[in-house]
């Protein structure tokens, strides 16, 4: 059935991260600009501070404190006026982003946008205190326009539930933003992590901005805006991102869905100018695979990330990427942003002190009903093969899925 549209899941990162390899190449890098509007005089500015992103997909916190630093190095330690976020370079339609499962605050379902931070996500970890009677809730980062309500119910014993217990709750329709954690913890529980998205992506990314800004010393006076910079203003810093070759490692070892979508749309306004469109991406992906000789009449791109019912494409042209990308000037690139089995990433659990460990170079998806795989396998022997396969079925994602894949690994490696 190689010539059967299937549902790949996340294995459709390897076609949006190679044709970003190659269209944009592996030193490409993003900016995130902050300009001044007003009088910057002994450390003050008497005005708003904007920030513009470009899209970056890996703005994560250590690096937005190294921007903030850059700023302070500078000179400027007291905003009178507001941060200003601009995130127009990207023009997305309103999305509900629990529309995928009605799971609108897993950080799976994080949507893209132009100014993302973090991920847009904030991991919570809870501790029991036994000798105080309660659950110690710790957020990293803390937004400082998150209110977190912590109604957790400590009580002697072992953990019972699902996520031991604990209830999550946000408060959408409340003046400020609020989080909710209820339940009944156990003492004897471990110390338990989750990580969640509860706030719009310009809603975080102030929140995040005024906390790392106020621990540095510095004041923000005001509150945030979402408007686009004014023409007559300059750059007053520009922060880089890492390379793509370097962003791509965590794409595809990780199958991180929002930092896909965010270089799938980054193709878009390369190739057709801003703001870049899902329509657009799409059409930049297309436009791509025929300038490689690469005709996919079966193609079906969604969101370039694999979390769609409706993304498809056949084995065997998911094979012939992956010839074509083994063959590319950045083949190595491509292939060493992939998982190694028993190493790292998706695959740091399978095939872990196996003859197979390290033979492997493979990116995984799953979803509710399917199960794939696809990636190079180096053989017993020394050849190099290309394997693809992608299980669409009611019970794909369950355990006899992921054993046949494995069988079929084993005997491509034993040839």
């Amino acid at each position: 059935n190689e010539d059967l549209p299937r549902n790949p899941a996340s294995t459709i990162k390897l076609l949006t991260t190679f044709l970003a390899l190659e269209d944009l190449g592996p030193a490409y890098t993003w900016s995130t600009e902050t300009y001044v509007a007003g009088d910057l005089d002994g450390g003050r500015l008497q005005g708003d501070l904007y920030l513009k992103g470009y899209g970056d997909p890996y703005l994560v916190t250590e690096r937005l404190w190294l921007l903030l630093r850059r700023l302070r190095q500078r000179g400027l330690e007291q905003v009178d006026g507001d941060l200003v976020i601009d995130n127009f370079y990207f023009d997305l339609p309103a999305q509900d982003p629990g529309a995928f499962d009605g799971q609108a605050y897993r950080i799976y379902n994080v949507q893209p946008d132009a100014l993302l931070v973090n991920f847009n996500a904030i991991g919570f970890t809870f501790r029991p205190e036994p000798e105080k009677q309660r659950v110690q809730i710790v957020a990293d980062p803390l937004p400082m326009n998150l209110e977190i309500r912590n109604e957790l119910t400590l009580t002697s014993g072992r953990c019972r539930g699902y996520q031991g217990g604990i209830a999550v709750a946000v408060a959408e329709s409340e003046p400020e933003p609020a989080v909710s954690f209820s339940g009944r913890f156990g003492s004897d529980c471990p110390e338990y992590r989750l990580s969640r998205s509860v706030l719009s992506a310009p809603e975080y990314a102030y929140g995040v901005v005024r906390s790392l800004w106020s621990e540095s010393g510095g004041e923000l006076a005001g509150s945030w805006r979402n408007e686009p910079v004014p023409e007559e203003l300059e750059v007053f810093e520009e922060f880089s991102s890492p390379p793509l070759s370097d962003v791509i490692r965590s794409v595809n070892k990780w199958s991180n869905n929002v930092m896909t979508r965010q270089i799938f749309l980054t193709m878009a306004a390369e190739r057709y100018g801003a703001p870049a469109t899902p329509e657009r991406a799409r059409a930049a992906a297309n436009a791509a695979l025929g300038e490689r000789g690469l005709d996919f009449p079966e193609l079906t791109l969604d969101n370039g990330a694999g979390l769609s019912r409706d993304t498809r494409i056949s084995a065997r042209n998911l094979g012939r990427l992956l010839m074509a990308a083994r063959a590319s000037d950045f083949g190595a690139e491509f292939q060493s942003s992939l998982a190694l089995a028993g190493l790292d990433g998706t695959m740091r659990r399978r095939f872990r002190n196996d003859t197979l460990t390290g033979r492997m170079h493979l990116k995984t998806g799953r979803l509710n009903g399917v199960f794939a795989m696809a990636g190079y396998v180096r053989s017993e022997s020394g050849g190099e093969y290309v394997v693809v396969a992608m299980q669409n079925h009611p019970d794909a994602h369950r355990g006899p899925g992921e054993e046949a894949h494995s069988e079929l690994l084993r005997w491509v490696y034993r040839q």
